[in-house]
């Protein structure tokens, strides 16, 4: 095989692996097996002769399997990792059969291989196997990155994210990390009472949010639908249903607009319902749930996130988004009576706004301006503008103001909740006047949800609902810059 092998080989890195590939299917046959089993992960061998001495060869036989990631001395030295860590592999004449040691010169970097041996530690400390049979399992035909790094580029990185995860270690954490946020959240939501429920993902009726949808159509029932935006509406028909008091979903929504940092066109969301709750009591629930992920994933309520120091370990700071304004701002909206006295104190001090913004549309504004970005340690912002909230219940000797919060942290908005609007009049009032402001906008397909206003008439019970962005929280808990960071394979623009 080494004498086919030194005449037939071109200089060109991806020919080399080809006519490799087809001197292994001549010598070999099958190149890529469908069955190969390993007795044990390299990670779990690791830990299994974590008190194995220097110097020491036991006379245990095990098989393993792997990436190969190095190469040294033509092969007598190989590291393979699996997804749970790297083991050293040594092939020496020795110890490894003629036949097994033929093998070497057709292994590239990045080949998949399996190995059967025995288990010895070296002098310098080094977990090995001692290489009795070598298997091909899979044969690369595209190189490893330069120099197995990592990609230097981030548009390649998100682009091509099986090789990120392949030579980038954080990032590989980063994913691994993200899967026990998600199962922790699950796990959290159901020891404190709450049960899983699935709805639809594609709607005839858009709603739960102000966002454009994407749209698609239904051949066999000759239906326009849309990717859901938000499950929200039938989540609370699952709450009218008396299914459960205590609902929950972990979903993935689509919403047809820009891509940014902390955008992106499909996202995971944990939505929520509990019924004869109200915001104080989801406040609560928030601050329970993020304290439990920050020390299920670093053993500690303080998460370091690029300079900062965050602290998820409640109570979180609560204040009423008046009084926010009002401290940075000095403007007191809660003396403001009209529209346009609240449109002259902006002007006043500053701030374009529209000259049909209303009172609560002007306070929200200089809150997202002045406000957001200075609310770096987890807070709770209450008392929302009811014109911007309209399935919220209002404040009690407040009616321009309803009983709503945003979680913020690294002056991102991370959740989202209510003590929700279960009259069915106001309820129906509010969505028909949504509605009306849409088709002002332009968007004509938008429509009254009346299936889900039938059932707000069947009787809601009183309830605090959550929505929490998922791929935000992952960045806070894993240092992540950009949502890309945290989504597996994230929108991006074809390539040229």
């Amino acid at each position: 095989m080494t004498e086919k092998l030194e005449t037939a080989l071109s200089s060109d890195v991806t020919e080399v692996r080809a006519q490799k590939l087809k001197l292994l299917r001549e010598q070999i046959g099958d190149v890529y097996p469908a069955h190969f089993h390993r007795t044990i992960t390299n990670g779990a061998l690791a830990d299994a002769y974590e008190a194995l001495e220097p110097d020491v060869v036991t006379e245990d036989v095990v098989t393993v399997a792997g990436r190969v990631f190095s190469s040294r001395n033509s092969g007598m030295f190989m590291d393979i990792r699996d997804a749970s860590g790297k083991i050293q592999i040594f092939s020496h004449k020795d110890t490894t059969p003629e036949d097994a040691r033929a093998l070497l010169p057709m292994v590239d970097i990045g080949d998949i291989i399996g190995v059967t041996g025995v288990v010895r530690r070296t002098k310098r400390g080094e977990l090995t196997i001692n290489a009795q049979e070598i298997t091909m399992l899979t044969k690369a035909l595209l190189p490893m990155p330069e120099k197995w790094h990592g990609l230097s580029d981030i548009e390649l990185r998100y682009r091509k994210r099986h090789l990120d995860i392949l030579t980038n270690e954080d990032s590989k954490l980063r994913f691994q990390q993200r899967a026990r946020i998600i199962s922790g959240i699950r796990r959290f939501m159901e020891e404190d009472g709450f049960m899983e429920v699935e709805t639809p993902m594609l709607h005839s009726v858009y709603g739960g949010a102000t966002a454009e949808p994407f749209k698609t159509h239904h051949n066999t029932l000759k239906l326009d639908m849309y990717l859901r935006i938000a499950p929200e509406l039938f989540l609370k028909r699952t709450l009218v249903s008396g299914l459960s008091d205590k609902v929950f979903e972990i979903n993935r929504n689509f919403r047809n607009e820009g891509v940014s940092t902390r955008h992106n066109p499909e996202f995971t969301m944990m939505e929520c319902y509990w019924a004869y709750a109200d915001y104080e009591d989801i406040m609560d629930l928030v601050e329970r749930l993020f304290s439990s992920l920050a020390m299920a994933i670093h053993g500690s309520t303080d998460v370091t996130f690029g300079d900062k120091t965050l602290s998820f370990a409640g109570p979180f700071k609560r204040v009423p988004m008046p009084d926010a304004v009002k401290d940075v701002t000095g403007i007191d909206f809660l003396a403001i009576k009209t529209d346009e006295e609240a449109r002259a104190a902006a002007k006043a001090a500053g701030f374009e706004v529209e000259k049909d913004w209303t009172w609560g549309e002007c306070l929200a504004f200089i809150f997202e301006e002045k406000v957001e970005g200075t609310l770096v340690q987890p807070s709770h912002v209450t008392h929302f503008p009811k014109d911007i909230s309209p399935f919220a219940k209002e404040v009690p000797g407040e009616p321009r103001l309803v009983e709503r919060f945003e979680t913020y942290c690294n002056a991102w908005e991370v959740g989202n909740a209510f003590s929700e609007l279960n009259d069915p009049e106001e309820q129906r009032r509010r969505m028909v006047e949504q509605l009306e402001q849409a088709h002002a906008r332009g968007e004509k397909e938008k429509q009254l949800d009346d299936d889900f206003l039938d059932a707000i008439d069947q009787g809601m019970p009183p309830a605090g609902g959550l929505g929490i962005g998922v791929d935000r929280l992952v960045m806070l808990l894993t240092n992540a810059p950009s949502i890309r960071d945290v989504i597996l394979f994230p929108a991006r623009r074809k390539a040229d």
